[in-house]
C-alpha cells in the first residue's frame, strides 16, 4: 500500500453551476506531485476535532500554501499589505503540524506552509518583504509564479536533495523573520531572502517559500514520500 500523505485544503467560496458555497479545496498540483511521487493524497480541511484520528491515517503531511497567517499568532499587529487571514486555518493547522512533529510524522511545508512551520515552532514572520528587499520579484504578477534562483546551504538536507543551486517557483510577498526554535536556514534567494528552513533534529521537516509542486522537479516530494513510506513500516 502505497503512503497516505495528507495535504491541507483551504477554505473558500466558490461557486458551481448555480451554487456559492464555502468549499475545502487545494490545487491539483499537489495531489498529483504525491501520486507522481508514489505517495496517496488525502484532502484535511481544517477541524479543530479528531486532530489524533488525523493522525492515526497519515503516513506523511503537507502543509499547503495560502493567504497570510494572522500576525497575532507571532505577536504582531495587522500589516496593510496582510490580507486573506483565515483564524480557522491557521489554528487547525498549527495544532496539526505540532501532532506530526510529535509523532516525527516526515512534513513538507510549501510557502504559506512552511510560514505556519516557522510561527508553530516560535519564530516570526517579516510581512511585507518588499519593504525589506526593495522589489516585488518575489510575487510580481498576481496569479503567476516568479521564476527565480535559490542557493542551498551547504550540509542540509535541502542541498542534498537539490545541489548547491536549483530553479524554483515563488508567489509570496511575506518572509521569515526570527527563526523557531531548532530551524536553520536551508536556502537563501539571490536578494538574501531566506527562502527554506528546516529542522536537522527531525526525520524529515522542511520548509520552502516556493512552490514546488507548480514545476517539473519532483525530488521533494519523492524525498517526503521515501520518509512516509519508512514511517508507515515502522507504526506498522
Amino acid at each position: 500500500m502505497r503512503p497516505i500523505v495528507g495535504i491541507t485544503a483551504d477554505v473558500q467560496m466558490t461557486t458551481f453551476g448555480a451554487w456559492t458555497e464555502e468549499t475545502a479545496l487545494v490545487p491539483t498540483d499537489y495531489t498529483r506531485a504525491v501520486e507522481r511521487a508514489g505517495g496517496r493524497a488525502l484532502l484535511v480541511p481544517p477541524s479543530d476535532e479528531g486532530l489524533e484520528d488525523i493522525l492515526d491515517v497519515l503516513d506523511g503531511l503537507v502543509l499547503s500554501g495560502g493567504s497570510d497567517l494572522d500576525p497575532a499568532s507571532y505577536g504582531q499587529e495587522v500589516h496593510p499589505e496582510t490580507k486573506g487571514v483565515i483564524e480557522e486555518r491557521d489554528r487547525a493547522e498549527l495544532a496539526l503540524l505540532h501532532g506530526a512533529l510529535e509523532r516525527d510524522m516526515p512534513v513538507l511545508a510549501v510557502c504559506r506552509g512552511s510560514q505556519i512551520l516557522n510561527v508553530g515552532l516560535g519564530g516570526d514572520l517579516v510581512q511585507h518583504l518588499p519593504e525589506v528587499v526593495g522589489h516585488d520579484e518575489h510575487k510580481h504578477t498576481p496569479g503567476e509564479y516568479a521564476d527565480h534562483d535559490v542557493s542551498l546551504e551547504p550540509g542540509t538536507r535541502l542541498e542534498s536533495l537539490l545541489g548547491d543551486h536549483a530553479p524554483v517557483k515563488s508567489h509570496h510577498h511575506q518572509g521569515f523573520g526570527q527563526l523557531g526554535s531548532g530551524l536553520r536556514e536551508a536556502a537563501r534567494a539571490e536578494d538574501g531572502t531566506v527562502e527554506a528552513l528546516e529542522d536537522p533534529s527531525r526525520r524529515f521537516a522542511l520548509g520552502v517559500l516556493w512552490h514546488p509542486e507548480a514545476g517539473e522537479d519532483m525530488r521533494l516530494f519523492e524525498a517526503l514520500v521515501e520518509e512516509a513510506g519508512r514511517y508507515r513500516e515502522e507504526r506498522h
